[in-house]
């Protein structure tokens, strides 16, 4: 998929998105598509704008002003839900996932498939481990048994699961929202190979993250949130880990820091 393909329509895309809270502009004038099988990063140092960023996209919250569409049509969110059944999912840090339960629970929770006749429905246990195992295979994890608990995995699979998850119910667009922040370097390895598997299977991601490397490792286009603001996209090739870290941290600002301070930053 060539993304800069001008025939090309994006999954979603938000044109000049503003979000005010009252006198706080958090998001001033921002522009993002994602295409399918891309995977666009957004990099952000700490209140830059990326998690209300997440939440209008995702339908949290109804931009202040601007446009969102969707496969090339205007569209408006009312709730987070009518995002999700749009195809637009997002994987929050906190992962949403109860340690105690087994994988397969947390996989299924809300969607769990039943057998028998109403009003004697139950919960098919076996068809709903055979798929958690599935998709999870699909994604690289091999699990001991589907009634394995989530407390038992490491940070890389339950970041795994959750986007197996989101995958298997439908997403076409994935919001990650910083999934490597807290890992070591084999997980977050694992997680950036999980994105690489998505996106090849034809789902946009949005990477969220203010590590450039990561970005970089499985990143197709690159855009810079600042301030509120994004400094512009760049595909990959042409930008570099040096040029986008600058952005991020404010060339300018880092610039004249070091004059006051006599080259010492």
């Amino acid at each position: 998929m060539d993304s800069t393909d001008p025939n090309a329509t994006p999954i979603v895309e938000l044109r000049n998105i503003e979000k005010h809270f009252g006198s706080v502009i958090a998001l001033a004038g921002v522009t993002v598509s994602v295409y399918p099988g891309e995977c666009h990063c957004l990099l952000g140092d700490n209140g830059a704008g990326k998690s209300t960023f997440i939440k209008t996209m995702s339908g949290v919250h109804a931009p202040t002003s601007g446009e969102i569409l969707v496969d090339g049509k205007p569209t408006r969110f009312a709730n987070a839900r009518s995002a999700i059944e749009t195809g637009i999912a997002t994987v929050y840090q906190d992962l949403a996932m109860i340690p105690l339960m087994s994988v397969t629970r947390n996989f299924w929770m809300g969607r769990e498939p039943l057998r028998g006749t109403w009003p004697f429905r139950f919960f098919d246990v076996e068809k709903a481990g055979e798929i958690t195992m599935q998709e999870m295979a699909r994604m690289g994890i091999n699990l001991r048994e589907p009634s394995q608990a989530v407390g038992t995995l490491s940070g890389g699979e339950r970041q795994t699961v959750a986007i197996a998850r989101a995958v298997y119910f439908g997403a076409r667009v994935l919001i990650l929202d910083e999934p490597t922040s807290a890992l070591g370097v084999r997980q977050t390895s694992n997680v950036l190979a999980t994105i690489d598997r998505v996106r090849k299977s034809g789902i946009g991601v949005v990477f969220i993250t203010h590590n450039v490397r990561h970005a970089m490792a499985v990143g197709d286009r690159f855009t810079v949130l600042n301030r509120g603001k994004t400094l512009g996209t760049a595909s990959r090739g042409e930008v570099d880990v040096n040029e986008l870290q600058d952005m991020m941290a404010g060339g300018q600002d880092m610039a004249d820091l070091e004059g006051s301070l006599g080259g010492t930053v």
